[in-house]
């Protein structure tokens, strides 16, 4: 289904030689780190979780952050978002403390918007679980309309990006006997119809590319065996993968293959019209389709194509592309210079749009002209100065739901439509006392000139510097928006809001790499111009330092994923600056970044480190191998599971255990379970709020 998607995320002078001995790599005496399950490595993980437990679970205030934690994830007035509009039918998939791997489950759609839903289960993950002997942990589930009767669910064993694909029937809430099943893999599936799944998967020896994803798409019939569906598309063994795209535009249901060569590369093929073939779309091939209204695709544009400008939407037919008749590209909405689209969503006859506007959320309806062709804008109020995202819709009625939030104010959802003025669903009660606290968007100064906007909060009655932790990310599109504080930053539960409540304060830092104002600050800051992500941090740092907000040495800074190697690389080029440093799933080895589970696939971000002039800038910056003999490093936190199977472990094992062979202080905890997002329930979230909240203070407030 493809009704909303998120607008997903360097030259040098020198001569062959002297570059060619820049890529030499020097021994890794780290290397077995990377053994996942080897029992050495895990021994080493054991004894590091030891030590880290010793300092921290037994701080006085170890345990009444965790409950307080567990109590603000597990609150049963916690909004229910919606999941699917099915009829007459919504679903939401739920997590509380009686359900910590959650809850599958509807309750009729007016209920639901008069606020007093009626919930019915449909499938309960940890019963489920507990009866197969399986750690299962939801992924998901796409209902083929128009009578959602079948479900494919996805469920992954503790939390992998891998997962398994089985087909469930809501009418009986089972699972179907001889029904589909994809067994465990990183897949992509898609319904055809009623009886044929698009199935991208592990089909055996050369079926996945590099990057560990499937280059093989092929049509299953039901009654058949996987292993006599028809091959329908391939892709190359250096693609990032190949998957199956379902566009549902009212009663028709439209075929698409995508394969993607790099990260932010697609080449798009369309059912053709007598079903026997998939013909190329000739879409840009940085353009991204986002969804589909009216028989137009909606085609977001990542860079310039003739007189369409870059980070615009634009819509092609395509009745015309599966016919095979010639199609041209229309623009739909250009974004100012400020704004950035960032979500899209098609009802029936409505496309509605997400966009940022200086990092704040603005929110549009457009209409198509089916007789002119052509688009008509125009805003829809919903809140000021505050996050707005949407979380899905009822097509059919024309109306959206939406989340307003800012960084004080909890989180509301709204059903949306232009009928009426947006009617309120739910809202999640206030957790904490924001009375006493402020909220300001600041920008600093980067080292080129470029304002680097930043989202500043503290207690009112703050006078003088103190202590304060700047989370970032920088990376991939992905923009950084202001949230409820206490689900600030990402993964960490309410680690900010008791920072703050402490005294300190919390900053979210909008870097360049990301997707604040669109592709050309994500352009910014790829490949060769990383070092302006890095810069742009340390702006943000100073420009703290010199407005009064905090000192030097009095910065603990935070990333996750890709922000691992942002604070990853800040420590190392200034670890002067900072006095802490939290780091989550963190790539941290950028000469074997593309050699480690799905790291290929992020060539198209960083470069290829086996290419010489890439390494020479690469090398600049990789926090592995820039950790110095002889430096003092910020203390630092490193989280991660075992069971991540997109960033390998062995990157903060390795960076772990480099700074303390060179006498730095390290904390270091793995989950066993929980993936790429590390929490496979809300206990572990808890858990490690608590501890990285006694981390903070540990280093930056206990010590005078």
């Amino acid at each position: 289904m493809f009704r909303a998607a998120a607008v997903t995320a360097l030259a040098l002078c020198t001569s062959a030689f002297s570059v060619a001995l820049a890529t030499q790599p020097s021994a890794d005496n780290w290397l077995w780190l990377e053994d996942i399950e080897g029992s050495k490595a895990l021994e080493w993980v054991a004894k590091e979780n030891a030590a880290t437990d010793a300092l921290l679970l037994n701080r006085p205030n170890f345990e009444s952050d965790r409950q307080r934690a567990q109590a603000i994830l597990d609150d049963d007035r916690q909004i229910a978002m919606p999941d699917q509009v099915m009829g007459d039918q919504i679903t939401n998939f739920w997590r509380d403390a009686k359900n910590p791997r959650g809850i599958w489950r509807q309750s009729p759609l007016a209920d639901y918007l008069a606020g007093n839903p009626k919930w019915t289960p449909l499938i309960d993950v940890d019963a489920l679980g507990k009866s197969e002997g399986q750690s299962w942990v939801w992924h998901g589930a796409d209902c083929l309309a128009p009578d959602y009767r079948r479900c494919l669910v996805s469920l992954s064993p503790g939390g992998t990006d891998s997962d398994v694909v089985r087909e469930w029937d809501r009418s009986t809430k089972s699972f179907v006997t001889d029904g589909f099943v994809v067994p465990q893999a990183k897949s992509s599936v898609a319904w055809k119809d009623a009886n044929t799944l698009l199935v991208a998967t592990d089909y055996g020896a050369n079926s996945m590319t590099s990057s560990g994803y499937a280059r093989i798409v092929k049509q299953w019939n039901r009654g058949t065996p996987l292993s006599a569906a028809k091959l329908v598309a391939e892709g190359q063994a250096d693609d990032v993968r190949v998957y199956p795209i379902a566009l549902e535009d009212k009663s028709k249901r439209w075929s698409l293959i995508g394969r993607a060569p790099s990260f932010y590369s697609n080449d798009y093929r369309i059912l053709s019209a007598d079903g026997r073939r998939y013909l190329p779309m000739n879409l840009p091939e940085t353009a991204e389709i986002q969804g589909v209204l009216n028989g137009q695709a909606i085609v977001l544009l990542n860079q310039v194509d003739g007189d369409l400008p870059q980070g615009a939407l634009a819509s092609i037919s395509l009745a015309d592309l599966a016919a095979g008749r010639p199609a041209k590209l229309q623009l739909v909405m250009q974004p100012s210079a400020a704004q950035a689209i960032e979500q899209v969503y098609t009802s029936d006859n409505i496309l509605w749009v997400k966009a940022l506007d200086d990092v704040e959320g603005k929110l549009f309806a457009i209409n198509h002209d089916a007789k002119t062709g052509e688009w008509h804008s125009r805003p829809v109020p919903l809140a000021n100065n505050a996050t707005v995202q949407i979380a899905g819709g009822i097509a059919k009625d024309d109306r959206i739901f939406a989340t307003s939030e800012t960084m004080l104010t909890p989180p509301s959802l709204y059903a949306v439509s232009l009928i009426d003025a947006p009617k309120l669903v739910q809202s999640l009660p206030a957790t904490f006392d924001a009375s006493q606290m402020t909220v300001d968007k600041r920008f600093a100064v980067s080292s080129d000139g470029t304002k680097i906007p930043y989202f500043l909060v503290r207690k009112a009655c703050s006078t003088g510097p103190v202590p304060t932790l700047v989370h970032g990310y920088g990376g991939f599109r992905a923009a950084q928006t202001p949230g409820y504080l206490t689900g600030q930053p990402y993964r960490a539960g309410p680690l900010g809001l008791f920072w703050v409540e402490d005294g300190n304060a919390y900053v979210l830092a909008n870097l360049r790499g990301g997707g604040e104002y669109g592709p050309k600050w994500h352009e910014a800051a790829l490949r060769e111009n990383r070092q302006r992500s890095f810069d742009d941090l340390h702006a943000i740092s100073e420009d703290l330092i010199r407005t009064g907000v905090t000192s030097k040495g009095k910065i603990a800074i935070s990333g996750r994923s890709n922000g691992g190697v942002l604070v990853g690389a800040a420590m190392t080029q200034r670890p002067d600056l900072y006095g802490a440093v939290i780091s989550g799933s963190p790539l941290k080895d950028m000469q074997r970044y593309h050699k480690l589970l799905a790291g290929a696939s992020w060539m198209a971000e960083y470069g290829n480190p086996d290419v010489p002039s890439d390494w020479a800038f690469m090398s600049k910056y990789s926090p592995y191998q820039n950790i110095r003999q002889g430096v003092t490093y910020p203390p630092i936190f490193l989280y991660l599971s075992t069971k991540d199977d997109r960033v390998h472990p062995g990157h903060a094992r390795k960076f772990a255990a480099r700074l303390q062979e060179y006498g730095n202080h390290v904390y270091y905890h793995e989950f066993l379970e929980g993936g790429h997002s590390v929490g496979s329930d809300n206990a572990e979230d808890a858990i490690r709020a608590a501890m990285l909240h006694g981390f903070l203070q540990r280093e930056l407030t206990d010590k005078k």
